[in-house]
């Protein structure tokens, strides 16, 4: 069976070498071990563009280059329609030569290739959907029509599409799914002791202005103006990175918070088992991978209500949905820290939940998929 992957993610070429985005190339080692073959139908760069890049360690056949575009003004629109053309072309001969379509959403790609799929009724088909599939989210005129395309059953035939949540006016088409980082030998369940101490924070994502990376260290501010003894280690880069060291000066902060920067997973895994909380203000989000990953080790989330998040936290059993309000998030906060008992649930809860989700279990879910086809 061939599999052919149609996406925005680029193959990165360097040092006749092929690479992908490190977190996009772990999941297709598991959806290549389960196809006789493995292409990628996408654009080419020649240099990673910052972007985190890994080898691709499992065989694939030569790629099938597709062009960059945008349509998000009407000047790019213009200029674009050369390569959407050529595009087109592009993915209706490699969909023509396909055991098994598989699209990857959202993404201006995602969307030609959402289309011609039409053409396809009887060819096996999936897509992964990584944004947010919340039909009353504020998203890009595209990423709806990408959606109301793959959710129509009239128009899309013999497709099981990806999506995380469960979520009210879905087709037979759609799939509730998840993304997994650990194994089942890596399950623990040790509670985090409040002592006192510190009680520890950890933020884990991007410093951009989606993550909302200031938000967490302010909150972190307000309760240690409370004296209450707080830390809160950052892990990740950006360009926000200068702007909240300066802050974090200013208010003279240095000892409550710590900036790692990017990390290691081994690094990371460790902070989830010795950090109480994982902070993720953030204002949009799929599957909130770094949440998932938290509750796998009993770190309680605090985060906001974006994409499935409420449903991940079981409507507040597992985690905390954050307001954005300094005032109202840190009483919720130190409600949670002044009962522990109620801490310690919430704890074990998240850490019973997540832990069903494993990479085992992963793998298992996507060779049913393609046994299907």
């Amino acid at each position: 069976m061939k599999l052919v992957v149609f996406s925005n993610a680029p193959i990165v070429k360097k040092d006749d070498l092929s690479f992908l985005y490190a977190p996009y190339e772990k999941e297709m080692q598991l959806w290549a071990k389960h196809a006789h073959s493995i292409q990628f139908c996408c654009p080419i760069w020649n240099e990673d563009r910052s972007l985190l890049i890994a080898p691709v360690s499992f065989e694939i056949q030569p790629t099938i280059e597709l062009k960059d575009f945008n349509v998000t003004t009407f000047w790019n629109v213009f200029k674009a329609f050369p390569n959407v053309i050529r595009n087109f072309a592009t993915i209706y001969k490699a969909m023509k030569n396909a055991n098994h379509i598989h699209l990857r959403c959202p993404g201006n790609i995602g969307l030609l290739a959402c289309l011609i799929q039409v053409l396809f009724p009887n060819s096996p088909k999936t897509a992964k959907y990584a944004g947010n599939w919340d039909p009353k989210a504020k998203q890009p005129f595209t990423y709806k029509i990408q959606k109301w395309i793959l959710n129509n059953t009239f128009l899309t035939k013999n497709m099981q599409v990806l999506v995380y949540g469960e979520w009210e006016g879905n087709s037979k088409n759609i799939k509730p799914f998840f993304t997994a980082t650990y194994s089942e030998k890596e399950i623990t369940h040790s509670i985090i002791k409040i002592k006192n101490d510190v009680i520890h924070f950890m933020f884990v994502g991007m410093l951009s202005e989606g993550k909302r990376p200031l938000y967490a260290i302010q909150l972190i501010e307000e309760l240690n103006k409370m004296n209450i003894n707080v830390h809160l280690s950052v892990y990740g880069e950006g360009i926000l990175r200068s702007e909240i060291e300066e802050y974090i000066s200013t208010k003279n902060l240095k000892n409550q918070v710590t900036i790692f920067g990017n990390q290691t997973k081994d690094i990371i895994k460790e902070a989830y088992q010795n950090n109480h909380f994982l902070i993720l203000p953030s204002k949009s989000e799929g599957w909130p991978k770094v949440v998932a990953e938290a509750m796998f080790f009993g770190c309680v989330p605090l985060t906001t209500n974006v994409s499935c998040v409420n449903y991940m936290i079981g409507n507040g059993s597992r985690g905390r949905i954050l307001s954005l309000n300094l005032n109202d998030d840190v009483a919720q906060i130190q409600k949670l820290l002044l009962k522990e008992s109620d801490y310690y649930k919430m704890s074990d809860a998240a850490c019973n939940w997540s832990k069903q989700f494993t990479t085992e279990y992963f793998e298992n879910e996507i060779k049913k998929l393609l046994t299907i086809s």
